[in-house]
């Protein structure tokens, strides 16, 4: 039997779904940027700081680390399921993931949550 491009290219575009990955990547987005956005929110408020001290030897980095991991867990716990069998636009959902985690990134700069600080 000859299977012909395109309808082998049919039989696997009605069967990919992309939604899993695209949950686990928009979940680690949101844990990246949501680490940054602590980093910087310890700075501006103390009882912040404070509240992300989970661990004294390491300070606050423990809260504001383990805060982004507990956030991607809980997305990714309730992306998964709900796009499970659902086809979603990757690349959309991949650019904002990119957005957030530079976003999260330059928010761990000590020169840029340095500024926030009193």
């Amino acid at each position: 039997m000859i299977v012909r491009e395109d309808d082998m290219n049919a039989r696997m575009d009605s069967t990919r779904f992309d939604g899993v990955a695209a949950a686990a990547v928009l979940a680690s987005g949101i844990g990246v940027f949501v680490t940054g956005l602590l980093t910087t929110m310890a700075e501006i408020s103390g009882a912040l700081k404070a509240a992300l001290d989970w661990y004294s030897p390491a300070g606050p980095l423990s809260g504001k680390t383990g805060t982004g991991i507990v956030v991607w867990l809980i997305v990714w716990a309730v992306l998964h399921p709900a796009w499970r069998e659902k086809k979603i636009n990757f690349g959309a959902v991949y650019a904002l993931s990119l957005v957030l985690v530079a976003l999260g990134w330059v928010l761990t700069f000590p020169l840029v949550f340095e500024a926030f600080s009193g």
